[in-house]
């Protein structure tokens, strides 16, 4: 009977596309919600500024993400209609070539030889595809699911310092809205540690101590803006 085993590469689209969008979604809205809060802005300001920040980060990743995953999947598809060609047209060198690959992963020449002839009477274009090129024909890039993924994320982690700023009152808000976002920067680091099968406190110090960082750095200027201009 086969053991079942898990692994975690299939996710890495999804996964990448959800993570960077969340953690984006998160820091730059609570960078600019702090920035706004630190120059003494009104609650009024401070919610129209997250609001803006919200849709406009939302649709930048949905088109950054589509652009840069169509990108790779028109690529795929150029190297299946070059490798489709070369298959019909230069079946031999092919055939070379195949063998050469799994003599190169250790097969001797003969054995690597009669690998490269069943697989091509079987999937000639499939094995190409996988063992030259590392793609398959039925698992291309996907743009629409990366940017729907990225821009859903980002708006989820963006509505948590939104929601903080709202929740705060005038004196504690800055205070709220820091402690909000690490613990939301806390358990987004768990989450994609858990679902990717990465180490946990690797994972949630990367993101904790990078949100800490761009926090200090907006508010400072949010600080200097404020007083230069009061």
């Amino acid at each position: 009977m086969r053991q079942k085993e898990t692994h975690y590469s299939h996710r890495v689209g999804w996964l990448r596309a959800m993570v960077l969008g969340a953690n984006d979604g998160i820091i730059s809205t609570a960078c600019l919600l702090l920035g706004v809060a630190a120059a003494d802005a009104s609650r009024a300001a401070l919610l129209t500024a997250g609001m803006a920040g919200l849709v406009a980060g939302a649709v930048s990743m949905a088109l950054g993400e589509y652009v840069s995953v169509a990108s790779q999947r028109d690529t795929e598809r150029s190297d299946i209609v070059k490798e489709t060609w070369e298959l019909e047209h230069q079946a031999d060198m092919e055939l070379e070539e195949l063998t050469a690959i799994y003599q190169a992963k250790g097969l001797s020449s003969d054995l690597a030889r009669d690998v490269a002839v069943q697989l091509t009477e079987h999937d000639a274009l499939g094995a190409h595809l996988r063992d030259e090129l590392g793609i398959s024909a039925d698992d291309l890039a996907r743009p629409l699911q990366a940017a729907g993924s990225s821009a859903a994320a980002f708006a989820i982690g963006a509505a948590v310092p939104m929601v903080a700023a709202f929740l705060s009152s005038l004196h504690t808000r800055i205070v709220i809205m820091i402690g909000v976002t690490l613990v939301a920067l806390v358990i987004l680091g768990y989450t994609g540690a858990k679902a990717g099968g990465a180490p946990v406190p690797r994972a949630i110090g990367r993101v904790v101590f990078g949100g800490i960082v761009a926090m200090a750095v907006t508010m400072a200027v949010g600080w200097a803006f404020g007083a230069a201009v009061a």
